[in-house]
Formats: C-alpha cells, structure tokens, sequence
C-alpha cells in the first residue's frame, strides 16, 4: 500500500509531506500513522538536524476525515481523534526544530499540526478557518497548541464564528510566523532551515523550553534557574566549542558536521 506521508533527507533538514490530495491531506487514520512514523524517522535520524513538514496540492491540511469519523462505533468513539495527540506531542515535544511549510489553505485539526510546529511559513494565498462549530463539533484537542500561539480575543472570534480569514491576518494573530508571497515561500522556508542549522543540536532544544517555560516561572525563581543554566551551557561541550570557533574565526563542529 502506497505511503500517504513521504519522506526525504538533504542538508541536514528532513521533509516529511503528506500526500493525499485527492481528500485534501485530510487526517485519516492511516495518513496519521504514516506521519507517526515519518516523523519518528525524523527524530531518530542524526543527520536531520530540522524538520519540515509540508504537503502535496493545493491544501497543506482540511482537517479530520469525516467519513472515518462519522463511521466509528458510537459515542465517544471517533478514531481519528484518538490517533491526533501523539502526533501533536511529538511535533510540539521535538528536541529539533520544526518548520510547518504550509503549500496553501488549512482548517480545523490541521491547524493544530500548524501550531505544534516551531514555525509556520504560509503563503499569502493561503486561507484558514476553525470551522468544528459550524459541524457542531469543538476544537478541543487542537485548542492545546493553538491557544499557545494566538491571541486570545482571536483565537475566540475565529473558533465561534468559524469564519475564514487569509495569511496575513493569521500572521498577524499568531497563527503563523510568517506569510509570504508565494514564489518566495520556498525561499523563507530555506531561509529558517539555514538559520536553524547553525544554532547547537543541545543548546536548540534547551531554549525551545526556555521560550516555553519561563514566561510561567516567578520572576525570582526564574532568575536563580536561568543563572544555572547559563553557567551550565558555558562551560558545557557545546559551549566550550561554540567559544572556541569564534575566537579562532572558524564554523563550529556542528556547523560542518564534523
């Protein structure tokens, strides 16, 4: 059975794409296990120092497969719902960063591949929406990471009406780091890969929970924790090297894959 997620190593960044146009790379059952597994792939791989995750066609994500949904057991049984949160939690949990390259227009729980990813690049003529409460339904599990991203008086204004709004203004709430025109989406994207690479495997994954995690801490607590850490990583391996090349005026080990 052909693979609806695809996979691909260059550089250093590894693409995982999903490849189901025909539905709209809606989350199936099986599109969610093949994307477990490109991006355990991803993650184990050493080589890959980023990950992208991208689509075929027109539309990076339409959501929930609704007739595999419709189709479950009975109350409470909704397969595709079942299969999300680990993918969202290996995508919100990765120790490398994740670029979202989003092809063209998201909804509903592909919104919530967007906001687990790190960055999202998205081009101008992309649209979005939250359309669950126009099904009668709630985005509930996709809440968790998107309510991390986007403003707040958005996030409620798009989630109760369901209405459909374009690039810029998903940049402009949070939803995606950047909106582009569209032959320069490529670009950006490589652009962030390029950026990323040269930053230390160790010293990426620590501040991602930095980024995450201080802004909840008490000022104080958050002094004393982040003055041990500081310390930790200077004269950590990766710090030691780090110093080390710019003094001597040369790219890092894990610059040149040394």
């Amino acid at each position: 059975m052909t693979s609806l997620v695809h996979k691909e190593l260059a550089g250093g960044v590894a693409t995982v794409t999903l490849d189901s146009p025909p539905n709209r790379n809606a989350l199936s059952v099986r599109l969610l296990a093949d994307l477990a597994d490109r991006l355990r792939w991803a993650l184990a791989e050493p080589e890959a120092r980023v990950i992208v995750l991208t689509g075929t066609g027109t539309v990076f994500c339409s959501g929930a497969d609704l007739k595999e949904q419709r189709s479950s057991g009975g109350v409470g049984d909704a397969p595709v719902t079942a299969s999300l949160p680990e993918i969202l939690s290996m995508l919100w949990e990765s120790p490398k960063p994740v670029i979202c390259r989003l092809n063209g227009t998201a909804r509903a729980g592909g919104l919530g591949l967007v906001t687990a990813c790190d960055f999202a690049i998205a081009p101008l003529s992309a649209s979005f929406a939250f359309s669950e409460v126009r099904l009668g339904v709630v985005p509930a599990m996709i809440s968790v990471p998107v309510l991390r991203r986007v403003e707040p008086r958005a996030a409620a204004e798009y989630f109760l009406t369901g209405e459909v709004f374009g690039a810029a203004r998903a940049a402009e709430i949070g939803l995606v780091s950047r909106a582009v025109p569209e032959e320069e989406l490529d670009a950006t994207v490589a652009r962030f890969a390029d950026l990323l690479i040269k930053g230390a495997p160790e010293a990426l994954a620590i501040t991602k929970r930095l980024v995450r995690e201080v802004p909840g801490m008490p000022f104080e607590e958050g002094l004393r924790r982040m003055s041990e850490l500081s310390a930790e990583r200077f004269t950590s391996e990766e710090g030691r090297e780090g110093i080390a090349a710019f003094m001597e005026k040369r790219p890092p080990r894990w610059a040149t894959g040394r």
